[in-house]
This record gives structure tokens, C-alpha cells and sequence, in this order.
């Protein structure tokens, strides 16, 4: 009998909506159910992209009726109205105006803690303003928030322009913001979810980000309800999902990568943290926690592998000083990772249409 990941091995072969990007990491699979020798598949698109995405339906049936054991394949599409058109020119943001000129957001995740997410976000975000982006970067960890000390700040934010908004901190040319801010670091926030999720929307949306090429969120580890409220509220342009190479770390990655499909959110590829360590006095190469598997997993899924970094002291070490390594050594080799996925990241967003980002107040 057929598998679930046999299904979407096949589906990997066909294209999405876009017409490139491989089914499986389009964003448009709605729904996918195998029972038996039957396979069910809803995909999800555009009120204006129905009519096209027939060819897309049918290549999608074919493939999955050529596995072997499959009896008969059921391949549907459905299509939703939009929240707003396609091409709109810097319209304004429902639920607060701190978003009405930004024009992309992403996220960068992990299906679990510890495989250096923030590190990668806030790498990411002083590489993409060293490119010459404008650049702001949200810390949605409300539970453990670490930009304060990625960078080295403290205080509370000031309130600034119209409606009173939070005026974000800005370093190495990035916009900053966190609950980091407002909560004493010794001080522990035992919210239940609504207020997290309210709190998370707030900084978002109440916060003066100004004029913004992208907006990156760091996104707390898991796949619970900040996760969605962000998926779901916010019209992420595209995620980035970190982890580490071995097995244990690539089953939770794969747990957020199948979140944002179910969302549809486009995902920009897969980063592969702590890749390996090299021995700062033997410059021997001990692969910790493996080697490669976040690289065979993006093949594997049809994503673009967005590079790795090793687990190195000097990165530790910058990110303990409040000082990013892409900000305090740009031209080393341990910052070269992260501006070689800040480039990818920028590949990926000029391949899209442009959309603006949407905060629905619900």
C-alpha cells in the first residue's frame, strides 16, 4: 500500500501554482489523505488561478495514480476568495497601521528549541541590511525572547508617531523589537495562549516599523498557537526553517515545514545549523550531531537547502556580546554563511509577485 511520503515523493515532480516551485512546497496542498489503495488530495488556490491550475490537477492525479498499489487517485481544487488584490500599491494594513509600509514578511523557524534559530534570524536580518535592505527583525519568542541580548540592548521602547505606536530600537541598520523589552529578563511570562497570541499581534501591528523591504520574525520553537497566529495573520511572503543535521532535530523540522503548507505559506528553503564543529587548536572537523541531513531532507522534500553553518565559538561568542557575527566580522568565514542565505532569501523573494502583508484583526 501506498504512503503518505510516498505521495508527496510524487508530487514532488510537478509544479505548483507558480509554476516552478515543486507541489509539496507551494503552499497549495490543502489536504492529503491515504486510505488503502486510494489517495485523496485537495489543493488549494486563487479564485483567479482555477482555471489554469487545471493542467497542475491533472499532472498532480497522474502522478500519484502511477505509485505502485494505487487503485485510484482523487485529486480536487478549491479556491478562496482573496483578503485584498493581487497587486495592490502600499495599501494600508487592517488592525493598525504599524504595517502599512512593509512590504515582505518571513519567518524563520524551527520545529524545535536549540538548533540556533535566533542566531540564524538575527545573522540574517544585520546581512540582509548589509545588502543594502530595510530591515526590521521580531522576536515572537514570548517565553524566550533573546534579541535583547543578541544585540546587546535594554530599556523600554518609546512610544512614537501617529496612534502612539512603539518606537522599535534599530542597530547594525536593523529595526528591533521583542517582549524582551517590555518584561524584566528576571521576570517569567506565564500568559496562557490568547494573551500570547493578542501580545504577539501587538507587536506587530502597534509598532512603528516605518518603511521596511522585509520584516523577519523569529519565530518561537514548535508548532502551537503563536506559530499559527502569525501563519494565519500575517501574509508571510515566506519562511525560513532552521535545523540541525541529525534525525531528531530534521522530524520536528519537517513537523514546521508541513505547518506552513497547511497554511500556505511558501517556504524559502531549509538552513542547517551546528553543521559540523572544527577544533580551534587541532582545526580538526568532528560532524556533533551529523552531517548533511538538513541538505538530503530539503532534496528529499523538493526545497532549496539555503546553506549550513558549523557550530563555531566565534559565533557564540559574538551573539554573547550583543554584537551579531555578520555585524562585528562581516568578512570572516563564519559570517559568510549567513550572507550567502541572506542572498539566497532575496533570490527567493524577487522570484515572487509582489504582495503586501495583511493583519487581520480577528
Amino acid at each position: 500500500m501506498p504512503t503518505r511520503e510516498e505521495a508527496l515523493a510524487a508530487l514532488r515532480g510537478v509544479a505548483g501554482p507558480d509554476g516552478r516551485t515543486p507541489l509539496p512546497a507551494s503552499g497549495a496542498i490543502a489536504g492529503l489523505s491515504v486510505k488503502g489503495d486510494k489517495i485523496y488530495l485537495t489543493l488549494a488556490v486563487a479564485p483567479d488561478q482555477a482555471r489554469a491550475s487545471e493542467p497542475m490537477r491533472a499532472a498532480a492525479e497522474q502522478a500519484l495514480k502511477a505509485l505502485p498499489g494505487v487503485t485510484a487517485a482523487f485529486v480536487v481544487l478549491t479556491a478562496e476568495r482573496a483578503q485584498q488584490p493581487a497587486e495592490p500599491e502600499r495599501p494600508a494594513v487592517a488592525g493598525g497601521p504599524g504595517l502599512d509600509r512593509v512590504k515582505k514578511i518571513i519567518a524563520v523557524a524551527s520545529g524545535k528549541g536549540g538548533v540556533g534559530k535566533s542566531t540564524t534570524a538575527a545573522n540574517l536580518a544585520v546581512a540582509l541590511a548589509a545588502l543594502g535592505e530595510k530591515v526590521g527583525l521580531l522576536d515572537a519568542d514570548v517565553f524566550g525572547p533573546s534579541l535583547p541580548l543578541l544585540f546587546g540592548l535594554s530599556g523600554k521602547p518609546k512610544f512614537a508617531g501617529v496612534g502612539k505606536l512603539l518606537a522599535p530600537f534599530e542597530k547594525y541598520g536593523v529595526k528591533l523589537m521583542s517582549i524582551g523589552f517590555l518584561v524584566p529578563d528576571n521576570q517569567a511570562v506565564v500568559w496562557r495562549g490568547p494573551l500570547v497570541t493578542t501580545a504577539v499581534r501587538q507587536l506587530l501591528r502597534d509598532v512603528d516599523w516605518g518603511d521596511l523591504d522585509i520584516l523577519v520574525i523569529d519565530m518561537p520553537p514548535g508548532t502551537g498557537d503563536v506559530q499559527l497566529t502569525i501563519a494565519q495573520h500575517a501574509s508571510l511572503a515566506g519562511a525560513v526553517v532552521v535545523s540541525t543535521p541529525q534525525d531528531l532535530a530534521l522530524i520536528d523540522a519537517r513537523r514546521g515545514v508541513a505547518l506552513f503548507n497547511q497554511v500556505r505559506t511558501p517556504i524559502l528553503g531549509l538552513f542547517e545549523n551546528m553543521s559540523y564543529f572544527l577544533c580551534p587548536h587541532c582545526g580538526g572537523r568532528s560532524e556533533i550531531f551529523a552531517h548533511g541531513g538538513a541538505q538530503a531532507e530539503a532534496e528529499k522534500l523538493g526545497l532549496r537547502f539555503l546553506g549550513a553553518a558549523p557550530l563555531d565559538i566565534k559565533v557564540r561568542e559574538a551573539s554573547d556580546s550583543g554584537a551579531p557575527i555578520a555585524a562585528q566580522a562581516p568578512d570572516s568565514p563564519q559570517a559568510a554563511p549567513y550572507f550567502a542565505l541572506a542572498r539566497a532569501v532575496r533570490e527567493e523573494l524577487a522570484g515572487q509577485t509582489r504582495r503586501a502583508p495583511v493583519i487581520t484583526s480577528d
